[in-house]
């Protein structure tokens, strides 16, 4: 019955039409982490030069994901995802024939990543906008689930196991183009995607309107800088939302870098290993999201929802202590599965939480500012990571990386009470998405 329960979203056209584009396009992504690597060392680039490309895709995203959020309360999501598709295919398509051709140079796959960044920013805002409209509320918590389940498997293990096996047999300029091919794909079935009429609700009640007519004029009449100074206002006077945020900002400033840029080079230089074994290692780990992922949703809301949260994001990165010093490759492997399924499991409490707790009408800017907050340092993460390599350990660099975020996750906990805050705001299993009116009025 959970498995069928996971599955209802399937049941709306809308849904799957969506939900196909996605899986495809997330699948090209997970091609590009690693058709992106080889192809920076393939034109001579080290961690420095691997570094700095990474950077200019979460700078991309960084800058503009505020812009995206915005936008998708005023453009429609449906054109909105539809042109970020566009785009996506014409920057890979481009750097595809670049390297087809030998032309390709490592300032083109650093544009290329930014515009990809840009891209992101618009579309993830878009995505959480667009999935209220096309689904019942009763059948949202499924559809998370189905994206954290199916996020991992794609993007961080089937698409680069496949890059990788393209890398070592071919070229990384054929796994560009089998990127290339993906965002082809998904572009021409995000066409089929319904016109989606204006929602009938606005802020300030119940349903999310102020008198039940007067959404899309009321919202027109709004600033930019007022829709975002709303936003910003309700995360900060809201604790276990605003030190969740600190959280992953800092964690985000701590791993991610290391990870992407430092990893591929542990596989070099401590396994002997190669782009195949790079991409069963991130696929290790996505399996380990996926899996966790799907069990959570499976299961109704942790009554102390916030510590199972914290204590699995923090818990989660503790092997990630190891990585440095590691020399075998299924220990090496047992952590990145032990961190992809924490990581997972919070994940999907994390989202549930923003739709239940979170007022719908702030629900848009509110993600925005998560993807904002949470990845702010990213690029900083990126572009330090390869210096860092040069002059430190890399057994140093992932100690203090495993280490600080659990530290970080008490530090939240105790200075958010969340504790008391999840006992004070129970979720109860039939509750209505969105939160109820004491969730709203006492965050």
């Amino acid at each position: 019955m959970r498995a069928l329960r996971a599955l209802r979203p399937f049941a709306h056209r809308e849904y799957r039409v969506l939900i196909a584009a996605l899986a495809i396009s997330i699948f090209g992504s997970g091609m590009w982490a690693v058709a992106m690597v080889y192809e920076v060392i393939h034109l001579g680039g080290g961690p420095l030069e691997l570094s700095l490309v990474a950077a200019a895709g979460s700078a991309g995203l960084v800058a503009f994901v505020l812009v995206g959020g915005l936008a998708a309360d005023r453009v429609p999501q449906r054109l909105l995802i539809i042109a970020v598709e566009g785009a996506n295919l014409a920057v890979i398509a481009t750097l595809s024939g670049l390297a087809m051709l030998g032309w390709l140079q490592l300032w083109h796959l650093a544009l290329g990543a930014f515009v990809l960044g840009v891209g992101a920013a618009f579309f993830f805002p878009a995505y959480s906008a667009i999935l209220p409209r096309i689904l019942p509320p009763e059948d949202l918590l499924a559809a998370n689930g189905m994206e954290g389940t199916m996020r991992p498997i794609l993007q961080q293990a089937a698409g680069p196991a496949v890059a990788g096996i393209l890398v070592a047999a071919l070229s990384p300029s054929h796994a560009v183009t089998g990127v290339a091919a993906c965002h082809l794909l998904a572009f021409g079935i995000l066409h089929l995607l319904g016109r989606q009429p204006r929602p009938a609700d606005a802020p300030g009640s119940a349903d999310g309107s102020a008198d039940g007519s007067s959404a899309p004029q009321a919202r027109a009449k709004t600033s930019l800088l007022h829709d975002l100074r709303e936003g910003v206002s309700y995360t900060v006077r809201t604790p276990w939302l605003l030190w969740t945020l600190l959280w992953a900002c800092i964690s985000v400033l701590f791993l991610i870098g290391p990870i992407e840029v430092l990893v591929p080079f542990v596989v070099r230089d401590q396994l002997g290993g190669d782009s195949r074994m790079f991409g069963f290692l991130l696929a290790i780990m996505g399996v380990g999201g996926a899996a966790a992922s799907l069990a959570t949703a499976s299961f109704p809301l942790p009554r102390r929802y916030l510590t199972v949260m914290m204590a699995a994001w923090g818990a989660g990165s503790l092997p990630l202590a190891a990585v440095g010093i590691l020399d075998s490759f299924w220990l090496l492997a047992l952590a990145l599965f032990i961190f992809g399924a924490t990581g997972g499991m919070g994940m999907v409490i994390w989202g549930t939480l923003l739709q239940r707790r979170v007022p719908p009408h702030l629900l848009g800017r509110v993600s925005s500012l998560d993807f904002f907050v949470s990845l702010a340092l990213m690029p900083v993460s990126m572009a330090l990571a390869g210096p860092a390599a040069e002059e430190l350990p890399l057994w140093l660099i992932f100690l203090v990386a495993g280490t600080v975020c659990p530290v970080m996750a008490v530090v939240a906990m105790v200075v958010a009470r969340m504790p008391a805050d999840e006992l004070a705001h129970p979720l109860e299993r039939g509750a209505r998405d969105g939160g109820t009116k004491k969730d709203i009025m006492s965050s």
